[in-house]
């Protein structure tokens, strides 16, 4: 006998399989709809950067990579010159003098700020807190605020032959030490360099004190209690969870040191000869002024080479691990 709901076949099973009138079944597209929606819906915000991208980066980078297979003087016609001018970037002597100028710069600008940024931020970790640690931050970020032409002129006069410097040693009787620091062959590169290491280090500091900030106060417990002192501390504790910090430094500061232009055009303009030419300084002149545009080009393609040679060994030597 049958109630009046009737009964369901032997071996049915209403409740347990979805069926024709469940919900669920009925969701699921919609679910899918609502999913491709929000991914175009995404892609939609998504594309006026990738535009703009487009137009101001990768277009002018194909660009670039296409002028460097032609002699071209940027008005006439051009001419095609295959790998010729690749061949002049690495055969021509002044031009690997002023690749090599770069890499010199990157001492100054990329590792020497980097090994004084882990000691500034160390001291300035253990003696300052409070509104003392925010003005040493402060002062130390600030040549990162000002323009690199206004920090080019003013080390111009710093350095000069009557600059503050040389006044500085005649005050305690180096007389003979004194000169053109900007002037001369063998110290303009350098003088240049410390330029980039006062530019770069309030970066570096400030981005490892954050770092540091990070670092579970726990571990340097158990490490005094295992009888470290500061400096062994420092290289067991402090040193290893900054992988990522270093990483970071080390890829700004490279770059800059690779495409460097301002400070260089400003404080020296490449001279005395080609002694403090850079790739960036020499792209710009053998552009504009010597109408090179083929060569000029492949100097800045290979450039943006060397740049990821450099920059991206680091980037997987210091990632963090997943």
């Amino acid at each position: 006998m049958t109630s009046a709901l009737g009964s369901a076949p032997a071996g049915s099973d209403t409740t347990s399989r979805p069926g024709r009138g469940d919900p669920r079944s009925a969701a699921r597209p919609h679910r899918k709809r609502w999913g491709r929606t929000v991914r175009w819906t995404g892609w939609v915000w998504v594309l006026p950067a990738l535009i703009m991208y487009g137009i101001f980066v990768l277009r002018p980078l194909v660009l670039t990579v296409q002028y460097s297979l032609y002699h071209w003087n940027g008005i006439g016609a051009a001419r095609w010159a295959g790998l010729d001018n690749y061949l002049t970037v690495f055969t021509d002597r002044d031009l690997l003098k002023i690749i090599s100028n770069a890499f010199i710069l990157i001492i100054f600008f990329s590792f020497i700020p980097v090994l004084l940024g882990l000691l500034v931020a160390s001291l300035v970790r253990r003696i300052t807190t409070g509104p003392a640690g925010t003005m040493v931050r402060t002062v130390l970020f600030l040549p990162q605020v000002i323009p690199l032409v206004a920090a080019g002129i003013a080390w111009s006069w710093v350095l000069s032959t009557n600059g503050l410097v040389n006044q500085a040693l005649r005050a305690v009787g180096l007389d003979g030490v004194t000169r053109a620091w900007l002037g001369e062959f063998d110290t303009a590169l350098p003088a240049v360099g410390v330029i980039g290491t006062w530019v770069m280090l309030g970066l570096c500091t400030i981005l490892l004190i954050t770092g540091m900030s990070k670092i579970d106060p726990s571990l340097y417990e158990a490490a005094r209690i295992d009888g470290a002192g500061p400096v062994r501390e420092f290289f067991a504790v402090t040193l290893p969870s900054l992988r990522q910090e270093i990483g970071i430094c080390l890829t700004v500061t490279i770059i800059a040191a690779l495409a460097s232009f301002d400070i260089v055009y400003i404080s020296t303009s490449g001279g005395p000869g080609i002694q403090t030419t850079v790739p960036g300084l020499e792209i710009y002149r053998l552009a504009f002024s010597q109408r090179q545009v083929g060569l000029a080009s492949a100097l800045a393609v290979v450039l943006m080479a060397l740049v990821l040679v450099c920059v991206l060994p680091i980037q997987r030597l210091t990632r963090g691990e997943k």
